[in-house]
């Protein structure tokens, strides 16, 4: 009997291992099919039947993208943008996020569902508003109009209120005996502590604004201003069969960025998700 019982946990184990490989396999089924892709010769881009692996390996597709257009430049642009947003808006949705987590003052509550209520609201309903706005401003083709508009991130402060929330308030007793005001709690005890959630927050807001391609439709005018999803859309301007080589080797290298942000913070980035999933 028990050696039934061995031997059919085996089996349940060895299925669900299987289970798991295929959908990993599912899952990356598409990335090496943009790379083969990226690989592959002009005339066999449209192929038919398509072969899964290219007929002839060639790299130069890649060496084409930066030749073709200013790459390197659009890839400055999407760094200087994407970082400005990321580390300004953790330091406001942090600091929003302690305000309403640690401290108590009227109409936090309903300040805290106010705040909420952008997460439901649709982007493309407030972007008439938001390019009026812009436009007065007068930052229509500038890096800054892409910045400003996303500074607030009403899910960041959610999900970092949540987490600093499961903290002891024994933490802010003891500094507080210390002599420690709340800014030095803010800086010194809660946010270190809430670095899984930070985090996560970062990688989430990174990924989004990497890959923001309706920001720079709207506001960026210039070439040299171009984000990486604008520029990618310029090598859609080589009509020829090459162009969907050169696009999905475009592709690769943009997946380049977020790829290293997550081999350094996958460590922090799983831990939060797990712990915010599990204190909140």
């Amino acid at each position: 009997m028990m050696k039934r019982k061995i031997a059919t946990g085996k089996l349940k184990q060895s299925l669900l291992v299987l289970v798991l490989l295929c959908l990993g396999a599912a899952m990356l089924l598409p990335f090496f099919w943009v790379f083969a892709t990226s690989l592959r010769l002009p005339k066999d881009s449209f192929s038919l039947p398509p072969s899964f692996f290219p007929t002839q390996w060639n790299w130069e597709n890649y060496s084409h993208v930066f030749t073709s257009v200013p790459f390197f430049e659009f890839i400055k642009n999407s760094v200087v943008v994407t970082v400005s947003i990321t580390g300004i808006q953790l330091v406001f949705s942090s600091m929003c996020a302690f305000a309403f987590a640690r401290l108590k003052f009227k109409g936090g509550n309903l300040l805290f569902i106010y705040i909420l209520t952008g997460l439901m609201i649709p982007y493309q309903s407030i972007i008439i508003a938001q390019f009026l706005i812009v436009t007065k401003m007068g930052l229509v083709d500038t890096h800054l109009a892409l910045i400003l508009p996303y500074l607030a991130n009403p899910f960041g402060i959610f999900l970092l209120k949540q987490f600093m929330q499961t903290i002891p308030k024994s933490y802010d007793e003891a500094a507080i005996m210390d002599g420690a005001n709340w800014w030095q709690i803010y800086w010194h005890v809660i946010l270190p502590m809430s670095k899984p959630a930070l985090v996560v927050c970062a990688f989430m807001k990174f990924i989004e604004q990497w890959n923001n391609f309706f920001a720079g439709l709207i506001y960026i005018n210039s070439q040299e201003k171009y984000t990486l999803p604008m520029g990618m859309m310029l090598l859609r301007g080589f009509r020829s069969s090459g162009s969907v080589s050169m696009i999905m080797a475009g592709v690769m290298i943009s997946l380049i960025v977020p790829a290293l942000v997550y081999i350094f913070g996958q460590k922090y980035l799983i831990q939060g998700t797990v712990l915010s999933g599990l204190k909140s």
